[in-house]
């Protein structure tokens, strides 16, 4: 039996805490807030997006970085391996819609209530209100660890599970990645990821709080497209945000991220222009003597109607009888390609994950210890690992908190 002590109580410290009691070691978890799990409480606006149901091929497709250092933790724990545990520790599920794995009461309390339960099952000593401050090392071989107020604690292992830089306010200050560097540690270039866009257009302050659902979106540089998909998001006072925009930001590469980029939206992806035109042009013989404004109801949600009609360049009060063929297919065009300028990015205030990290390189794939450090282990977005939204880069928190725990 080891004496493992980890740093940092979000999702890859206590379930890291969880793996390496159940193989019989004595386990210490110290955080720095008054309670554990404050980022986990926030996510997926308080439902808590735990893990993505779909086939192993589909997990490793939607990790943007290093998806092959996740090999040896994707299979020894699993995306139903995560399920089996929530349901198996009173927190039951449901699957939604892209394979999104949920508590079946909606409630992120309840994922953060069954890692409670399992911690002090097995007998994990939690310690808050604790901030560590250095990692002590002897002879390349980690021997304990020094806090803020001066004490300290031995011990044969430790987990660094400090988080990224995002949502600062839930204790996500980059501290491990000073503990990393100082022991040896290459930290690969750190950027906010998973983030909503700043766009130019008004269009968006006028459309705020409106969401979309079932659009397709593709954001592009000039010809070059680096994201298409179908789904929902939202527009905001700043631009637009959502799962498809945030999954978008995370594609752009370095080179483009300071440049203007075109996000294209088609508002009606289930129709071809011919079918949209079609629709368009009954929707018109039904009203024939209404004016163009007025008989956009059941195209767009309300909201979007003065902007469409203004981007339509048809005049709002024109009867829709008199709309000729050319207007309409240029307003066809305009739906099926809403079309806005993203200026840039927000910042790590408002980032779901950090992009970039400790080194893989330098980390053991089977059982995230340190190449560099003996008894020197990693779990969660303190690594350069990040994925997509959808549930991705919570389940690379417990299958890499699990090999920590393990490999101890």
């Amino acid at each position: 039996m080891k004496k493992v002590l980890v740093i940092g109580g979000g999702a890859a410290g206590m379930f890291a805490a969880i793996s390496a009691a159940e193989e019989g070691h004595e386990v210490h978890l110290f955080e720095k807030n008054e309670k554990c799990g404050k980022k986990l409480y926030i996510t997926g606006k308080g439902r808590c997006n735990l893990t993505n149901a779909c086939e192993m091929e589909a997990l490793f497709n939607n990790v943007c970085s290093n998806s092959k250092f996740l090999y040896s933790s994707f299979y020894g724990f699993t995306n139903q391996d995560a399920i089996a545990f929530f349901e198996e520790n009173g927190t039951k599920t449901k699957v939604e819609r892209g394979e999104r794995v949920f508590p079946l009461s909606d409630h992120s309390s309840d994922v953060i209530g069954a890692l409670t339960r399992r911690m002090r099952a097995l007998g994990v000593q939690v310690h808050l209100n604790i901030e560590a401050k250095e990692i002590l090392t002897e002879e390349g071989r980690v021997t304990g660890l020094l806090f803020s107020d001066g004490t300290k604690e031995t011990g044969d292992a430790v987990i660094l599970a400090t988080g990224g830089l995002s949502y600062p306010s839930t204790g996500s200050t980059g501290d491990g990645y000073r503990f990393a560097e100082k022991l040896g540690h290459k930290i690969t270039e750190l950027s906010p990821a998973l983030v909503p866009m700043n766009v130019k257009e008004e269009d968006c302050r006028r459309l705020q709080g409106l969401s979309l659902k079932n659009v397709r979106v593709s954001l592009s540089a000039g010809k070059k497209c680096f994201y298409e998909d179908f789904g929902e998001m939202m527009f905001t006072h700043f631009g637009v945000t959502g799962p498809l925009i945030l999954s978008a930001s995370s594609q752009v590469p370095k080179k483009f991220r300071g440049q203007e980029l075109t996000l294209s939206i088609d508002l009606k992806p289930a129709l071809s222009p011919e079918q949209l035109d079609d629709r368009l042009l009954r929707d018109f013989s039904k009203e024939k003597n209404k004016q163009f404004k007025n008989v956009l109801g059941g195209l767009f949600p309300s909201k979007l109607i003065p902007v469409m009609v203004e981007r339509s360049g048809i005049e709002p009060e024109k009867q829709v009888n008199a709309i000729e063929k050319t207007e309409r297919l240029q307003f066809v065009e305009k739906i099926k390609n809403f079309r806005l300028t993203v200026t840039g990015f927000r910042d790590y205030n408002e980032a779901i994950i950090t992009r970039g990290g400790v080194c893989v390189k330098e980390v053991n794939p089977s059982t995230m210890e340190s190449k560099l450090v003996s008894g020197l282990f990693f779990a969660g977005e303190i690594l350069d690992l990040d994925a997509l939204t959808g549930g991705f880069n919570l389940q690379i928190a417990w299958s890499t908190a699990y090999a920590a725990g393990k490999g101890i």
